[in-house]
């Protein structure tokens, strides 16, 4: 067997091992109910319908209908199944493995390639992009976005729409394929807008066609995929605008936004080397002026290095500029939802920093003439120890309490954590652990409305329901128009046998939203209760002109109609 062989079977052998057992995993509260299970467009498969809505709409603040397809694809062959979906996560993932190497190899030598690919593929870091089903989008779009740079390659190798020997000109055939996965990696993820960048980066090293004579032929060559990421940008945007993501500068102002880019690039930098501490939901916080210091040194320092090294070790500022420059769209200075950063944003930025740092120390073992047994043995002891610390990482990803548990652990005052793992608790009938949790999130945010709607709907379903009386009233306090809250304060006055109050929520949800299925819905079964069979049907054909496919509402009827006549019940309130 050959070297390049056995390194292929070797790493994919170690990612397979470490990330297959996610086939036993569930699916994850955060995203997965929006992207899969929840998501009626998705679950019932790949159909003309599906494909139409995947390019059409915002759905979930966001526009990547290769990853919608892909989902509704598993669920055509899988149906709703959490395990095929998980290994499908990972067989992407040592398909980017694969490709990485062979980009690679074509550039440097073979070890240090297989050293990359190994650190890529077994960060635990990288376990969010995999080992969550919902970030699909993250495994599909590298897959895209490495055979984009490997056509690229293989289009400059060819003479790069030059005459070539003998005055043939080449084909631009790979072009068109590189700009085909460009467009493909979009589809599936907008965060490599900046991949045009990074074949700019490439232009400068390895394949040493960037010059002062040269950039202006380079730049127009990149002209349809920089006209591709603009394009992109102005949809993602319109999509998280429309979704209420985009945080205006009255909650997140820019002031707050430029001092965190420097910390964000600093964490990542620093997780990148010495994984601890990860979490599927770092809080946006406020920063002290030491972090922002210590942060800002390191960044210039590291960037003054990497340019003075530029001539004789290019490959540093490669890696360097690829880290810094494929993160900057998620850096901060679009504030998207309430999180600092995320541990899947490096997937992809973290291959310019781990080839800086193995090429960077193989040029010092050629420097310093250290023997095979002083590179190899630390090389495989590192790999050994991040294999381990990927595999503790993926079994935090078995179920929703093991995974916001262990971030709880991780972060201090993350209200959204406790919300999730309140309705982990809750999910699996531990309503008194997920009060305990929710009753932590009011305390942290006093004067947010849905720490208070999550604590009424869980006392609701507690052994004392009427407890969450005082809790629903501070949330529509806090937030009149609330349309699930109105609703679920109905639910509990049901439970309390307080019909009239019921129905004077629902009658407000109503109002508030006329065209959702759940309101009618809800209302008809206290009708039903009460004996108004009649007034029951037509809230459930109300409820069908809005959802006509929906089997809660179709159970009810069918109920309703094959029943005899109910005798009129007197209400409590009445």
């Amino acid at each position: 067997m050959s070297r390049t062989r056995l390194i292929l079977l070797l790493l994919v052998l170690g990612t397979l091992a470490v990330y297959l057992p996610v086939m036993h995993h569930d699916f994850c509260t955060f995203d997965d109910g929006d992207y899969v299970n929840g998501n009626s467009m998705v679950y019932h498969g790949l159909t003309l319908a599906g494909i139409k809505w995947a390019f059409t709409s915002y759905y979930a603040s966001n526009w990547h209908p290769l990853t919608w397809m892909s989902h509704m694809l598993d669920c055509q062959l899988f149906g709703v199944n959490p395990g095929p979906q998980h290994v499908v996560n990972v067989l992407f993932h040592v398909a980017d493995t694969i490709l990485l190497f062979v980009l690679l190899s074509r550039w440097i030598s073979l070890w240090p390639s297989a050293l990359v690919a190994a650190l890529f593929a077994w960060h635990p870091m990288h376990v969010e992009s995999v080992a969550w089903i919902s970030e699909r989008k993250d495994v599909l779009s590298t897959f895209f976005a490495l055979l984009c740079l490997l056509c690229y390659a293989r289009y400059v190798t060819e003479g790069g729409g030059r005459k070539a020997e003998g005055g043939r000109r080449k084909s631009g055939f790979w072009y068109l394929i590189s700009v085909f996965c460009f467009t493909a990696a979009l589809l599936s993820k907008p965060m490599f807008v900046t991949l045009p960048c990074v074949m700019l980066l490439l232009d400068l090293w390895p394949l040493q066609r960037f010059n002062a004579s040269t950039l202006q032929r380079l730049l127009v060559e990149k002209a349809p995929f920089f006209l591709l990421s603009v394009a992109s940008c102005v949809v993602t945007f319109v999509a998280q605008h429309r979704g209420g993501l985009v945080m205006s500068f009255d909650r997140v102002p820019m002031g707050m936004r430029l001092v965190h880019v420097p910390v964000n690039y600093a964490l990542y930098l620093s997780k990148l080397l010495w994984p601890s501490d990860l979490a599927i939901f770092y809080p946006l916080a406020p920063v002290s002026t030491l972090s922002l210091i210590v942060a800002v040194v390191v960044l210039i320092a590291v960037s003054a290095a990497a340019w003075r090294a530029r001539g004789p070790y290019p490959y540093l500022l490669f890696g360097w500029l690829w880290f810094l420059g494929t993160l900057v769209p998620v850096i901060g200075l679009v504030q998207v939802g309430g999180a600092a950063m995320a541990d899947r944003y490096t997937y992809f930025p973290s291959i310019g920093l781990f080839l800086a740092l193995v090429l960077g120390l193989a040029e010092c073992v050629r420097r310093f003439h250290l023997s095979r047994a002083l590179t190899v043995v630390p090389s495989v002891l590192a790999l050994a120890v991040l294999l381990w610390l990927t595999h503790v990482q993926v079994n935090y990803w078995r179920n929703d309490v093991a995974l916001f548990s262990h971030a709880l652990a991780t972060t201090k005052d993350n209200v959204v954590l406790r919300l999730c793992l309140g309705l982990a608790y809750e999910r699996n009938e531990q309503i008194p652990q997920a009060v305990a949790q929710y009753a932590m999130a009011v305390k942290l945010e006093p004067g947010r409305a849905r720490t208070h709607s999550a604590l009424a709907n869980a006392l609701a379903r507690s052994e004392q329901p009427a407890a969450g009386l005082p809790e629903f009233e501070e949330a529509l306090r806090l937030d009149p128009n609330n349309v699930s809250t109105h609703n679920n304060l109905g639910m509990l006055y049901v439970r309390l046998d307080r019909l009239d109050d019921a129905m004077a929520e629902y009658s407000k949800s109503l109002e508030l939203a006329p065209h959702i299925w759940r309101t009618p819905f809800l209302m008809a079964q206290v009708a039903m209760r009460r004996g108004q069979d009649q007034e029951a049907t037509a809230l459930l054909q109300r409820a069908l002109q809005e959802d006509p496919n929906n089997p809660f509402v179709l159970d009810l009827l069918g109920s309703l109609q094959t029943k005899g006549p109910t005798p009129k019940k007197r209400d409590s309130n009445q």
